[in-house]
């Protein structure tokens, strides 16, 4: 009989490439997560792991057990979210991760309305960036959490997890607004072709998120595709200490619908025909425990109105 746990850990493995690292993310020592896998070899009768070096590549019967154990911890994902159906009261944590502007627009409201409906339940938010978000959900780090892509970064699928659109919103160039307004500006009526709009800001200096971030990554992509790439002067993750840079000139920014509610005055912000998505995440199989549910719920009923971002059709 194939041990679960060990399944776990073959899984973990084939997303992560090195005993060390399965170790590491799971609080295991590279010995104990060795002999593990060295068990299941044993139980499955046949060789699973092909050493090269210090990785670990997994062998053809290797490559077939993690796809039937994806299928497993589904299973057991859904009868976990059966059992807890059928509980009287909706009661115990969930862990949510969520990426910082959605920290602040959107979840503290969610998390309002989730206490008052389910008064039982405890949300525990760790602020994530969503690149982080997949291995944390896979290994039971979080329960639920909120994602977003771009659309010149779009999600990267992931086998054991499932997705649900939140909301689109617009991305927005801002640049320091020198018409000498009281007022922040906003161009938002014709936006432009992207490339056309970003290619007239090619000689700016742009202050972008951290590296290894998907908001970094966005900014490169995008003035690529305008047909240069940005001089980086400052690296910023705060969407609202960007817009304060942008303020008094020290570059240009790409920043969404949500990220920019609020900007200070000498901040013209020009809309762009790109998009940011937020998705709801979860492991596959969990979307109808009552907790993820009731998060859920609670989440749509908390988009905010007012500006251009909106529930996908």
């Amino acid at each position: 009989m194939l041990d679960v746990r060990r399944l776990r850990l073959l899984r973990e493995l084939s997303y992560r490439g090195t005993i060390a690292a399965v170790a590491e993310a799971l609080m295991f020592t590279p010995s104990a997560v060795s002999q593990q896998l060295a068990a299941l070899e044993r139980e499955a009768g046949v060789a699973l792991l092909e050493r090269t070096g210090r990785r670990v590549v997994l062998t053809p019967a290797g490559i077939t057990l993690v796809g039937h154990a994806e299928a497993v911890l589904e299973r057991l994902e859904r009868a976990s979210s059966e059992l807890a159906t059928a509980r009287a009261d909706l009661v115990g944590t969930v862990r949510i991760g969520a990426f910082p502007t959605a920290t602040r627009a959107i979840l503290p409201a969610a998390l309002a309305a989730l206490g008052r409906d389910h008064p039982g339940l405890e949300p525990m938010v760790d602020e994530i960036d969503p690149a982080e978000v997949a291995p944390r959900l896979r290994t039971g780090d979080l329960d639920v959490a909120l994602i977003h892509e771009y659309d010149f970064v779009p999600a990267t699928p992931d086998l054991a997890l499932d997705t649900e659109p939140l909301l689109e919103e617009p991305m927005y160039l801002a640049s320091r607004d020198d018409g000498g307004s009281d007022v922040p500006a906003r161009q938002d009526d014709a936006p432009d072709n992207t490339g056309g709009s970003l290619a007239r800001w090619r000689g700016d200096s742009w202050i972008v998120p951290k590296p290894g971030t998907l908001c970094h990554e966005m900014t490169v992509r995008a003035c690529q595709a305008a047909g240069f790439a940005p001089r980086i002067r400052h690296h910023i993750d705060d969407f609202a200490t960007v817009l304060a840079m942008v303020a008094v000139g020290q570059g240009v920014a790409l920043v969404p619908e949500l990220g920019a509610a609020d900007p200070p005055c000498g901040v013209r912000l020009t809309e762009l025909p790109m998009r940011r998505r937020t998705r709801i995440a979860f492991r596959r199989g969990a979307a109808a425990h009552p907790a993820i549910a009731a998060f859920t719920a609670a989440l749509r009923s908390s988009i905010p109105s007012g500006h251009h971002a909106r529930r996908p059709l």
